[in-house]
């Protein structure tokens, strides 16, 4: 069916609500506009759908996320033999039709016979996942677009570990929603009746008090900070996100009373009114958190996302200036802290591992190995990390000490599969009150490992590409340089290169190849001459084509050099072809 179709479609089927018709039909002199909206379904990914919230087909709206969910729900049915009495939990973030489209959702499962279990306010990611676990669910539900501007909506899917479904279920789920060829038929039912008869319920605070006990325990040193922790004064900013719910709740029973919320960022607020991204990657993001952070003087500030699922610290040097830590600087500290610890209290596990993206430091390598402790790299997507813990948690091969990703996802203990800025929040705040009793700073202890171990520097670089002519570009551009495979890339010889969508890893001076054992993705690596990295991938969330760089040099002057030479000749060469197409 063409776009213009379907566009008719939801113009004169009575399916539709007059709330959509008239915004459709708003936009009848705007082709363009029609075939944006309409010329394919919302792409359901490997994790779930994210995009624009309005009418039409490749748009996140009621039906949408209705239509999802009876995919899911026939899932459910078809491979599982007792999800339906297990039930769904699910979860919503503070953006506009959040809590609507969660109930859409929560309807269409019940209307199926499958039990729900529905927060009834805003709720961290992280808490979504631990609850399945909790309550021993089949899977679950985030409503959510994470750090996307206010226009945007999504929709993640988790199984029963507590971890996004990988590829294969994700697979076979969308297989399910492309088998829905008509909206009408998804099912649905009223609310009162999914209550009475047991098939919809709604959790909150007993979810909560257990998520928090959990955290504490998981943590390091929290006699020190029970002790102590006044001494370390904290600013934290939800970002107008679901992190008001968890994290100052957190810090104060770890024991950091002096700890202070930015007042104009504390609530949920749809319009992320005082930010212009409420991404805690945005420098411009922590503006009023660096002025209240001034006027307490604080030592540690702490950022995280509106799902609450990334954590970004900043820390104020010895002149008083705060710095931001980035997520391969976060990590590396984090994973040299837990180790440390864990070795001084005589439970460092001799099969531990630290488990890592493929975009994510090497830095960790040189670190981890000082203490004996492995490190895995995984494809990028958190869900891979929980893959990871949960088979190692039935094998017992791997004791899983640490799991991070450079764009401020961290995870620590087995109460969750997906990263979790409440534990990384109460992480940051130990850590730096420990180092401060110690009288060093969170910058000094960096400044001291990277010179023990070099002066590794990495940076990303992203070309947004919006609509359907954008996504051809991206397509293009990508099969372009894996046909190609360059023996030269921005001036520097590769080495290695891995193509993780053909499963192999090409090692050019000496002519062989080898099978690369993870999930195929459409990804490309190159490891070149004098310890320089370049990965590539289009986004799984957003129109992106994003390029990750690294570098390893004696200082971060050298470091710094190399990495912006590097940058400037591999954009240039992109851009050429891209001119191409």
């Amino acid at each position: 069916m063409s776009y213009m179709s379907r566009y008719r479609d939801w113009l004169v089927s009575d399916y539709f609500d007059e709330e959509t018709k008239q915004e459709l039909e708003a936009i009848q002199d705007d082709e363009a506009e029609i075939e944006d909206r309409f010329y394919k379904n919302m792409d359901f990914g490997t994790g779930g759908m994210r995009g624009k919230m309005g009418a039409g087909t490749n748009r996140i709206n009621k039906y949408v996320i209705r239509k999802a969910t009876q995919g899911l729900a026939n899932y459910i049915i078809n491979y599982s033999d007792d999800g339906q009495e297990k039930g769904v939990v699910i979860a919503y973030d503070s953006r506009h039709n959040s809590p609507e489209f969660s109930l859409e959702a929560a309807l269409v499962l019940a209307a199926n016979g499958i039990k729900t279990y529905l927060f009834t306010g805003m709720r961290a990611t992280p808490e979504l996942s631990y609850a399945v676990r909790e309550l021993n669910a089949i899977g679950g539900i985030v409503v959510t677009a994470s750090h996307n501007p206010p226009e945007y909506n999504g929709y993640k899917v988790y199984w029963e570990d507590g971890g996004q479904v990988v590829p294969g279920q994700a697979r076979d789920i969308i297989a399910e929603i492309e088998e829905i060829d008509d909206f009408s038929i998804v099912k649905t039912m009223d609310e009162m009746e999914a209550v009475n008869e047991g098939l919809l319920n709604y959790i909150g605070a007993e979810i909560d008090e257990s998520y928090q006990k959990t955290l504490i325990d998981i943590l390091p040193d929290t006699e020190l900070a029970l002790e102590k922790g006044s001494n370390l004064a904290v600013v934290y900013t939800p970002l107008h996100g679901t992190g008001s719910t968890i994290v100052p709740q957190l810090l104060s029973e770890l024991g950091f009373s002096n700890l202070h919320v930015v007042p104009e960022q504390a609530d949920g607020d749809p319009d992320f009114s005082t930010v212009e991204s409420p991404n805690p990657e945005d420098r411009e993001a922590f503006e009023l958190a660096l002025k209240l952070a001034e006027k307490k003087d604080a030592d540690l500030i702490i950022a995280t996302d509106p799902d609450c699922d990334r954590m970004a610290p900043a820390v104020k040097d010895a002149e008083g200036n705060y710095q931001f830590l980035n997520g391969n600087e976060t990590g590396v500290l984090f994973a040299d802290f837990l180790l440390r610890e864990a070795k001084a209290a005589g439970n460092l596990p001799d099969n531990g591992v630290i488990i890592k993206s493929i975009v994510s430091t090497d830095m960790v390598l040189d670190i981890a190995a000082d203490y004996g402790v492995e490190v895995l790299d995984v494809l990028t997507g958190f869900k891979f990390i929980g893959e990871k813990i949960t088979e190692f948690e039935k094998t017992g091969e791997k004791e899983f000490i640490l799991g991070f990703e450079e764009s401020l996802g961290y995870l620590i203990g087995k109460h969750a599969r997906d990263k979790d800025a409440a534990a990384a929040a109460g992480l940051a705040a130990v850590m730096a009150l420990k180092y401060k009793e110690e009288g060093v700073n969170l910058l000094q202890r960096l400044a001291e490992l990277r010179e023990k171990y070099g002066y590794f520097l990495e940076d990303l670089e992203s070309i947004r590409l919006e609509g359907k002519e954008g996504q051809e570009v991206i397509t293009k551009t990508i099969a372009s340089l894996r046909e190609e495979s360059p023996e030269k890339i921005a001036g520097r010889q590769v080495k290695v290169a891995k193509d993780f969508k053909l499963a192999k890893t090409t090692y050019l001076e000496e002519d062989r190849e080898e099978e690369i054992k993870l999930p195929k993705s459409n990804v490309l690596q190159y490891l070149l001459e004098g310890d320089a990295k370049l990965t590539i991938r289009p986004s799984g969330t957003e129109p992106k084509l994003k390029f990750y760089f690294a570098v390893r040099e004696k200082d971060q002057a050298a470091a710094e050099s190399e990495l912006a030479e590097f940058k400037e000749k591999l954009m240039a060469e992109v851009e050429e072809i891209m001119d191409d197409f």
